[in-house]
Order: C-alpha cells, then sequence, then structure tokens
C-alpha cells in the first residue's frame, strides 16, 4: 500500500510572495527526493492555474475553486473538495476542517512563516491580516500540527494561541536548492547594472523592514561603497530612494532591484562585501540565510529570530532605540570590511553556520512529523 503526502501548491500558480513560491517548491522537490520506501507525493492546486512543474509528483489534484474562491472558502471552513488523506502546507492555506485522524489516517499540517498579522498587520495588504488571523484560528481547532521556522517564533506563537503549544513543530526553511555562485556571475552583475563590491540590503519601505535604518547605518559607518538593495516591489523605487535620500546616502551610490531568480540573486550575493540585516520583525529572514549559505559577511540587529538564525555565524548588534542601533550597525560595518582579515573572518563563520540550513534536512523532518501523526 502506498502512502501519499498531498502538498498545497497554491504558491507555485499563482504566487502571493516570491519567497513563499520558492520556498514551496523546493520544500516539494525536497520531499519527493526524500520520499520513504512505500511513499509518494502528489499536489493540490487551484483550479484554472497554470500547469504545476515538479518533476516526480505523482499527480496534481485540481480544486472544483479558482484561488481566489478557494481562499475565502478555506477561511470559511465550508467545502472544497480538497479531501482528506495526509495534507501537508507550505503556508496556512489548506483545508482546516474536522478530521478523523485516528480513523481514517486524515491529518493536516500548516505553516507560519512569520507573525506580521499580529505584529505589524497595517503592512500586509487589504485583508490580508485578517485572514492570516483567520487562519490560525481554525489551525488552532482543527491542524494537527502547525510549523514555525524557528523556536523564537514557536514561543511567540504559544503566546499568541496557548492552545497550539504542544503541536508547533520547528522545521527551518533554506536557501534554493543548489544555491551557488554561478560561474557566469561577473556578467549577470553587469546585465543588473551592478558594479563589483557593494553593501547588500533587502526589503522595501516598510517599517518593520528597518530599511531607513540600514542606509543611515551604512552612512554612519563611512564605507564609501555602492548600496545594492534586493527585493523591492515594483513602484516602490521612488520611496526607497527618499529613504536613502533622507539617511544621507548619494543617488549615484543606490541600485535597487526587485525579485530575482535564484541563479540571479546568488550572483548578486557573489558581488557583495556585506550583507546588513537591520530588521527586528518576527519573520524567517530569508536573505540572511542566503548570505550565510554564500558565505557572505552578516551584519544583523540582534532580535530573537537573527540570534537564533546566525548564532555565531556573523554580527549581531544591539541597540536600546534607533540611533543607537544605526551607530552599532554602521561601527559593526565597518570593522567587518576594514580589513582582508577581518572580511574573510566573516565569510568563513557564515559558509559553517550556512551548512546548517537545508531543504533536504526540512523534508525529513516533515516525513518524520507525519509519521509520528
Amino acid at each position: 500500500m502506498v502512502a501519499t503526502l498531498r502538498v498545497m501548491l497554491d504558491q507555485l500558480v499563482a504566487p502571493t510572495e516570491h519567497v513563499l513560491a520558492e520556498a514551496s517548491r523546493d520544500l516539494t522537490r525536497a520531499l519527493i527526493a526524500g520520499a520513504p520506501a512505500g511513499c509518494e507525493v502528489e499536489g493540490i492546486a487551484p483550479a484554472g492555474s497554470v500547469d504545476v512543474e515538479v518533476p516526480g509528483l505523482a499527480g496534481v489534484r485540481r480544486t472544483a475553486l479558482a484561488r481566489r474562491e478557494l481562499s475565502g472558502a478555506l477561511q470559511l471552513g465550508v467545502g472544497t473538495g480538497i479531501g482528506g488523506g495526509m495534507i501537508h502546507s507550505p503556508t496556512l492555506f489548506a483545508p482546516l476542517v474536522k478530521h478523523d485522524r485516528l480513523h481514517d489516517n486524515d491529518q493536516t499540517v500548516v505553516t507560519v512563516w512569520d507573525l506580521r498579522a499580529w505584529e505589524s498587520g497595517a503592512e500586509l495588504p487589504r485583508g490580508g491580516a485578517s485572514w492570516q488571523r483567520g487562519m490560525l484560528k481554525r489551525a488552532v481547532r482543527f491542524a494537527d500540527a502547525v510549523v514555525v521556522p524557528t523556536h523564537s517564533l514557536a514561543v511567540r506563537l504559544a503566546e499568541i494561541a496557548p492552545s497550539l503549544a504542544d503541536r508547533v513543530r520547528v522545521v527551518a526553511g533554506a536557501s534554493p536548492l543548489g544555491f551557488a555562485v554561478p560561474s557566469d556571475d561577473v556578467g549577470r552583475r553587469r546585465g543588473l547594472g551592478l558594479p563589483e563590491g557593494y553593501v547588500l540590503l533587502s526589503g522595501g519601505p516598510l517599517p518593520s523592514e528597518s530599511l531607513d535604518v540600514g542606509f543611515a547605518a551604512v552612512v554612519a559607518s563611512g564605507v564609501d561603497v555602492p548600496v545594492v538593495v534586493l527585493d523591492v516591489t515594483e513602484g516602490e523605487e521612488p520611496v526607497v530612494a527618499d529613504l536613502a535620500s533622507a539617511a544621507g546616502l548619494p543617488e549615484s551610490r543606490l541600485h535597487v532591484l526587485g525579485s530575482l531568480d535564484a541563479a540571479d540573486r546568488a550572483a548578486v550575493f557573489g558581488g557583495a562585501v556585506a550583507f546588513v540585516a537591520p530588521s527586528r520583525r518576527g519573520a524567517f529572514p530569508w536573505r540572511v540565510v542566503d548570505a550565510l549559505t554564500l558565505g557572505v559577511p552578516v551584519i544583523a540587529a540582534e532580535s530573537a529570530v537573527h540570534n537564533e538564525v546566525i548564532v555565531d555565524g556573523g554580527v549581531l548588534v544591539p541597540g536600546s532605540d534607533r540611533a543607537s542601533l544605526v551607530d552599532a550597525l554602521g561601527a559593526a560595518l565597518a570593522s567587518a570590511v576594514g580589513s582582508t582579515a577581518a572580511a574573510e573572518r566573516l565569510a568563513v563563520l557564515a559558509g559553517d553556520r550556512g551548512r546548517a540550513f537545508s531543504w533536504r534536512e526540512a523534508a525529513d523532518k516533515v516525513w518524520m512529523l507525519h509519521a509520528e501523526l
């Protein structure tokens, strides 16, 4: 008898965030590669969506509803046609309804990557925060387990939903499978209009992303190199440029990029002298993990998540307020790139820590979780 793990693949056909689509694809690929004997992986995708291209899937089951309608139905807990079985969702997008795990072997596991809906809900698209809060309430009632990427997020989630505490499991995310600086990285950077040797930041103008702090820290460091910002949403480039200008960073030193595919992104990291992570929000720091994976020196604001993810793989900077954090980040950046020896030391530490994050290991933990259930 074959045991089938059914994975929600909505992010692959109608992505709401590039990083979630990437994570969903890589986790699914790793689940397929690591499937135990007698097990297979099947996909679940909304009706009317594009084809799912993940080699090795046993099949893709389409729901009766398109994604928009399916999203509303899931929040209300009404029929979706998804059915039972072992269901794993890389997000909260899943049929969280009453089921019988004991007699029918039905089980539903969902994933929470960040707590923006509770920490900075106003920054989410209209209805986004209420949808996430509503789905977590359904998870409290019906999920067999909830996966989070760090222990610090597990603690915070248990505070938000105490009755979930014994069902929370920690499975970290990772950079894309095979993530490495490509052999044509110089050409890729030229194609993106980038110089060589720059400080790298990631994010947009939302307050929780603290991009203004990052710009101010670069200026305070006195390090006279270009600054590249990744993952800026289309249309927000002028706002990011205004933040940089307000921090005292000349327009000539600023380069703004949107979301890039894995190869281009790795090429961008390959040209960076350091990655600065000023945000303290409760979310898995995907770009910090990218930097660690590729051995790029990391300078980060202390936070529960950063402390747990980075450990000794970079420089963790305290700051009681914005001004002190800017000064501390700036001093740490100046020290990190002030000598070849310092930069090389941080690069080695980053690379060592980066090996702790693996989708293959994450997939093994997911299979073990469903086996335990």
